[in-house]
């Protein structure tokens, strides 16, 4: 039974094919069975260009396709889908360039955001998955890490200026053990615990409004030290593709951890011993 309902797809696929060779304006090679084979031009129905490689009848190695809405893929196809390496040039001007794989982002690949925003890095199943850099263009911070079905979640670095922070991250949010590291030379060590955020009595309307929040605990001052991030086995996304990027989400200032900020040196932090006493310290309060 599953053998014939095989044969019957194949058959209803074939004649889609058809059907389509038949409604579209084709000019280019074609095989002894009348199959479009070789290299041609064809302008579907909808609007649609594809110029490039045809294998029996189907886009197939190097092609340009162009959407009638201004979007492009330049790349490698197999029977009709885009796999292997190629570029995606999307409607309001943010493009991807990087692997493909059964018509879906996946593999290494980088993405151009239209606000300069930039990430490098594993694809799975059209999102961010594996390992990552997102370099945040208005600020100059980037997150170097672990991505999980498109979200900032595992081990990994956030950037900034003139310090760091080291530490995992769930829901783009820092969680538990950390530490910040100056350029000054001494790193705070200490732990996010994530707290509950009420809103107040005269913006309640129905309900409270309950925000969950990480809030920076530190502990100690010592000297710097080599970090090995602690990696936990990647797995595959839990749920299907993702949508395309939508604009925005991911230009906002990158997540803000806490309260260890520096406002200029080690010595410039609460409760931080000053500059040049940076020798493991236990922080009080």
């Amino acid at each position: 039974m599953q053998l014939l309902d095989m044969m019957l797809s194949e058959i209803i696929q074939k004649q889609k094919d058809n059907d389509l060779d038949f409604m579209c304006e084709y000019e280019g090679d074609r095989n002894e069975a009348g199959e479009r084979h070789g290299h041609g031009k064809a302008r579907l129905p909808n609007g649609d260009t594809y110029e490039g490689n045809y294998e029996f009848g189907k886009r197939h190695g190097q092609g340009i396709y162009k959407f009638k809405n201004g979007a492009r893929y330049m790349g490698e196809y197999i029977k009709n889908k885009k796999h292997g390496q190629g570029t995606f040039i999307y409607p309001d001007g943010s493009r991807y360039e990087g692997e493909w794989a059964d018509d879906q982002r996946h593999g290494h690949g980088v993405y151009y955001y239209v606000n300069n925003d930039t990430y490098t890095g594993d694809w799975f199943a059209h999102q961010r998955h594996g390992q990552g850099t997102y370099f945040y263009a208005d600020t100059g911070s980037k997150y170097v890490g672990t991505w999980v079905n498109g979200q900032q979640e595992g081990a990994a670095e956030l950037v900034h200026l003139n310090h760091r922070y080291q530490g995992k991250f769930m829901n783009k949010n820092p969680v538990g053990p950390g530490k910040y590291v100056f350029d000054i030379g001494c790193e705070q060590h200490g732990e996010y615990r994530l707290t509950d955020t009420e809103r107040g009595e005269e913006e309640e309307e129905e309900e409270t409004l309950i925000t969950i929040v990480p809030k920076w605990k530190a502990t100690k001052i010592t000297d710097l030290a080599l970090w090995t991030p602690t990696l936990a086995e990647e797995q595959p996304p839990t749920e299907g593709p993702g949508q395309e990027e939508v604009v925005g989400i991911e230009g906002a200032e990158p997540q803000s951890v806490g309260a260890a900020r520096p406002a200029h040196l080690c010595g410039g932090l609460p409760g931080m011993w000053p500059v040049g006493q940076c020798g493991v310290r236990t922080l009080s309060g």
